[in-house]
């Protein structure tokens, strides 16, 4: 189906990312592998393309647009390619939101600019040891001095994407006693800088997919955090956490469906090129029909998330609806990109094959940002349920 969402300019800037990739990212592929992550050299290329601050105000050495279709963009070449941008999602898609909307003038002058060029890389540490989705339990503190010029903030975070890689990381932070009768009240956001003294990285997570978006444990042991680095109001997190969601789930749902549509395409070459008992794998119905269903459930999925793009871009994305756009999108791409595997034979479960690190980095996508079930409760309860 022809889409029609996309400008000229967008076009262009499509090719500018995917260029880009063909030129300075594929070619690296196993390296960044081997090192977890891509080096702070590949930010700071896109910074100068102007791929990380294409949303970043232009006063403050941003490209001003207003548009989220930048970033499906992005989404869409990077899995075209079968490649990673690291935590580039992380930084772009979840962090900006929160500079922009929450951030005071001055916050924005000192810490803007650094994250248009890839000089001040970022990340957001929300969840803990023992909180999992009930983040009205975090545990992390933050104490104000007497004279208030600091907080002193204590406890550990992890599953933490962008970690070890980020300069800054906004942290969500206990600023009040915890009140049973009011659990999401007292939390508050702190931008620590990660050359903090008590600040440390602990352990790099080592998962079965995502092998170049690094995934850390962090520590906070009396890191003294200027007052100032308080980011909207205090006791206030919860509320502006929420607040991103719609365009945090979308953003994992429009992954996964170009995701989709990249394993789509490696089945459908494979199938063509790969000969048993002497025909193409292709030429057998079971293949055309698991193909067949494929492609249409990919392209349901892209016409719904489609749609939810338009809406973010007017402010009219719902928290149901985004819901519904991660809960399909996820899914499907779960049975699309395991259909596509199965085709692929044996070589399927080989990693030097696209489609085998595909399968591996999308099982990570029903459970972060609220799993499955919780996009489920959200959706029950728009029902009034």
């Amino acid at each position: 189906m022809q889409r029609t969402i996309f400008s000229r300019e967008q076009d262009e800037f499509r090719k500018l990312v995917r260029d880009f990739i063909a030129k300075e990212v594929a070619p690296h592929r196993e390296e960044w592998d081997e090192l977890g992550r891509p080096p702070r050299e590949f930010f700071r290329k896109l910074g100068d393309l102007g791929i990380l601050g294409v949303q970043v105000p232009e006063e403050f050495g941003g490209g001003g647009e207003t548009s989220f279709k930048y970033s499906a963009i992005v989404f869409e070449e990077v899995a075209r390619a079968g490649v990673s941008f690291g935590s580039y999602t992380v930084h772009c898609c979840l962090i900006l939101p929160y500079l922009l909307e929450y951030g005071t003038q001055k916050q924005k002058e000192r810490w803007l600019p650094g994250f248009a060029s890839g000089e001040l890389m970022t990340a957001i540490a929300m969840t803990e040891p023992g909180t999992g989705s009930d983040l009205a339990n975090i545990a992390t503190t933050a104490k104000l001095s007497d004279d208030g010029s600091h907080y002193i903030v204590n406890g550990s975070k992890t599953f933490i994407t962008g970690g070890v890689t980020a300069d800054m990381i906004l942290t969500i932070c206990r600023t009040s006693p915890f009140d049973p009768e009011n659990r999401r009240h007292g939390l508050s956001i702190l931008c620590v800088p990660t050359d903090s003294e008590g600040f440390s990285v602990g352990r790099k997570l080592e998962k079965i997919g995502l092998r170049q978006q690094d995934t850390a444990e962090l520590s906070f042991a009396d890191v003294k955090v200027p007052a100032e680095n308080l980011l909207g109001e205090k006791d206030a997190a919860f509320a502006y956490l929420t607040h991103n969601l719609p365009q945090e789930r979308l953003s994992i749902a429009l992954n996964a469906v170009s995701q989709s549509e990249a394993a789509l395409r490696l089945a459908a070459d494979y199938t063509r090129d790969r000969n048993v008992f002497g025909k193409p794998v292709s030429s057998f119905q079971n293949t055309k029909f698991v193909l067949a269903e494929c492609a249409t459930e990919v392209e349901v999925a892209r016409v719904y998330v489609d749609r939810c793009l338009e809406l973010l871009d007017r402010g009219e994305l719902t928290v149901a609806d985004a819901a519904k756009a991660k809960l399909h999108a996820t899914e499907m791409a779960a049975r699309v990109i395991d259909r596509c595997l199965q085709l692929h034979g044996g070589y399927g479960y080989i990693t030097e094959y696209p489609i085998a690190r595909l399968y591996a980095d999308t099982r990570v996508s029903r459970i972060y940002g609220g799993t499955s079930e919780v996009m489920k409760s959200i959706i029950a309860k728009s029902l009034g349920l």
